[in-house]
């Protein structure tokens, strides 16, 4: 019945939805998180938090300009429940936000950057930051990071606190922590999670610098001539002029035939034409691009100039049409696809102060009620200043209209002193910025290898300075080598092999029914050694990582029902087994172990009840491998490809030089 009831609730389960390529997620959590505190008092510690955090980046942020979406902080939704855009438990009170930074990938990494200063501005903050290949600033310090890190293992392991990189180890939680504990560990000053040195500093070669400076990399200031309501448009609200490079950029069909009428921008109030001025305007670089790098026929009617007035003021007349063309597309597009009664968002922000029980108790009306709501109304009237100028964005046509609707004229914009147009050499200069980014990558990989050189010598010459023959044969060496390759897990990416048994390193997928199987034929390792072995793997990993560089340990301690059930049907099986065995010669075709009875010394293969001995698998193993590695001749072959990935090094066949 519930699965009847859950079904009818949602007939048609979509899978969920992949996060957008061109966004970064984030979200800021204050430490130590607040515990015990009633919704009013936790809601009111927030806001207190988001205008803090708001006002320390108002200077930056009112001047800047973002490709798409500007950098904002904004309180969940509902706090009772999962965050649905960070997943943050409804216990874990946050702020969050979503920068769509589209091909501007500096946009992404100056988002990174501010995440960066505020978390070292306001120290019981940390912040976390992904877009939709997970984790992504592991990505710019692969080389660096200890093995153990991969995407799988990653989930609330990676932190940005007081202007570093934190990650939480192994050694802390093996498995995936949640993100109280790991918030909770990340703020304790007793629990080691600074990220090595190396990665730190591949960060920070992205996002060093001051923000202004590092900002002012991405922009690109033109001259253009534009309609006289454009100019009007790029002054008032200068960060408009992203909205109308989308619409150029990402036109069709449909949006190309507003571009044809120009009937807004073009057209003056009366019908009559409109008079065309010379301004500035500021870009992102992969704005200036979008736009200089796509071939535009100019609609029929739009005055341009003549291409023996010069090439300066060709390329100025052309840039300035294909942002008053974006901005007719998008300004038509906008205008149709408004939505009807979805109410301002005073009244979202004030349902969802209900949502937490800020008004719960109070009748309305009352003097209480009524001082409550004017503390909501004056967080909202403040917030909103710093958000302004995303609601533009999201609703560029109201403020168009507004813009419009003032007075303006041409002779506003003359004798206007204008900067120049900064060069766009790099524009063309792609390929010697590429190389040398490539040129940096293949750095970090020749020191990643001198590094695994290194170590790994290391390791080899410590291994052969133990040994007084290291030289020497030893046939216990291909038991040993086996064993401790069979207690080795495998991934799906195929079993590893070391090229050094020494170095063998464990890899975490857990197979227990083959594991227990391949254990009752070569006999199981005490727990004791398996520990130690594990101890030992787990040292001589981490020699070149701050963290433990180990894989992850198999826990093989199951539950007693289980365990029990196992032993029973092992044992049963194995009783089976040995009586069907017993009826034929392939008992003689291995080598037995001599089966010691009280004290009567040893005995036959077989007891008179007909029990067989066990089996010496050391023995046998050995003699397979010798036998076919004799029968090589000195040849490559299975056998010696074998001994020779596990380290084992075999004299030639009747002592001759191979």
């Amino acid at each position: 019945m519930a699965a009847a009831g859950a079904s009818s609730s949602n007939p048609f389960p979509f899978p969920p939805r992949r996060p957008p390529d061109d966004t970064l997620f984030y979200a800021i959590y204050p430490l130590p998180l607040p515990t015990g505190l009633p919704p009013a008092a936790l809601l009111a510690s927030l806001q207190s938090l988001h205008l803090a955090l708001l006002s320390h980046l108002a200077p930056f942020l009112s001047s800047h300009l973002f490709h798409r979406d500007p950098f904002t902080l904004s309180l969940p939704a509902d706090p009772s429940s999962a965050c649905s855009l960070c997943s943050s438990p409804p216990a874990i009170p946050h702020l969050h936000g979503a920068l769509r930074f589209g091909d501007s990938l500096p946009d992404e990494w100056l988002a990174v950057a501010l995440l960066f200063a505020l978390t070292r501005a306001f120290p019981d903050t940390a912040a976390r930051a992904w877009d939709s290949d997970g984790d992504f600033l592991l990505i710019e310090a692969a080389f660096a990071l200890p093995r153990w890190l991969d995407p799988d293992t990653a989930p609330n392991r990676v932190f940005i606190f007081r202007g570093e990189l934190h990650i939480l180890p192994p050694s802390l939680f093996p498995s995936t922590p949640s993100l109280a504990a790991a918030l909770r560990a990340v703020h304790d000053p007793s629990v080691p999670t600074r990220a090595p040195d190396a990665v730190q500093a591949a960060i920070q070669r992205r996002i060093s610098g001051n923000l202004p400076e590092m900002a002012a990399e991405n922009l690109h200031t033109a001259r253009v001539v534009v309609p006289a309501p454009v100019a009007k448009l790029l002054k008032e609200e200068p960060c408009l002029v992203a909205r109308a490079v989308e619409g150029f950029y990402d036109r069709d069909v449909d949006t190309m035939k507003h571009a044809a009428r120009m009937s807004t921008f073009l057209k003056g109030p009366a019908g009559d034409g409109v008079e065309m001025v010379r301004t500035s305007v500021r870009l992102t670089r992969a704005m200036y691009a979008q736009l200089m790098q796509q071939s535009f026929q100019a609609p029929r009617g739009y005055p341009m100039p003549r291409r023996e007035e010069g090439p300066d003021r060709w390329v100025e007349a052309e840039l300035g049409m294909k942002i008053a063309c974006g901005f007719e597309m998008m300004y038509q597009e906008r205008r149709h696809e408004v939505e009807e009664g979805k109410g301002s968002t005073w009244e979202v922000y004030r349902k969802s102060l209900e949502a937490t029980g800020c008004f719960e108790g109070l009748l309305p009306g009352s003097k209480e009620y009524k001082r409550v709501m004017e503390d909501a109304m004056q967080y909202y009237k403040t917030s909103s200043l710093f958000s302004r100028t995303r609601e533009i964005l999201s609703t560029p046509v109201h403020r168009i209209d507004e813009i419009l609707a003032m007075p303006y004229s041409a002779e506003d914009f003359q004798g206007i002193n204008l900067p120049p147009s900064d060069d766009d050499s790099w524009l063309r200069n792609g390929e010697d910025e590429l190389n040398a980014e490539l040129h940096e990558r293949q750095k970090e990989i020749e020191e990643y290898e001198a590094l695994k050189k290194h170590t790994k010598g290391q390791k080899q010459n410590d291994s052969s300075s133990s040994s007084s023959q290291p030289n020497e044969f030893n046939l216990g060496e291909i038991t040993e080598s086996m064993q401790d390759f069979v207690r080795k897990m495998s991934s799906f990416e195929g079993a590893e092999v070391p090229s050094n048994r020494e170095e063998m390193e464990s890899v975490d997928l857990d197979v227990n029914q083959f594991f227990k199987a391949m254990e009752s034929v070569l006999g199981k390792v005490s727990q004791e050694k398996a520990g130690n072995d594990a101890e030992t793997d787990r040292k001589s990993s981490s020699s070149d990582m701050d963290f433990d560089d180990s894989d992850y340990e198999n826990d093989s301690a199951e539950d007693a029902g289980d365990k029990d059930m196992d032993d029973s049907f092992m044992e049963s099986y194995s009783d089976a087994l040995n009586q069907e065995l017993s009826n034929t010669s392939i008992k003689e075709t291995f080598s037995r172990a001599p089966h010691h009875t009280n004290d009567q010394g040893p005995s036959n293969a077989a007891d008179s009840d007909g029990e067989m001995a066990p089996v010496d698998v050391d023995l046998n193993l050995v003699e397979s491998f010798l036998n076919s590695y004799s029968s090589q001749q000195g040849l490559p072959g299975p056998a010696s490809n074998l001994l020779g990935l596990m380290g084992v090094k075999v004299p030639p066949p009747d002592g001759k030089k191979l």
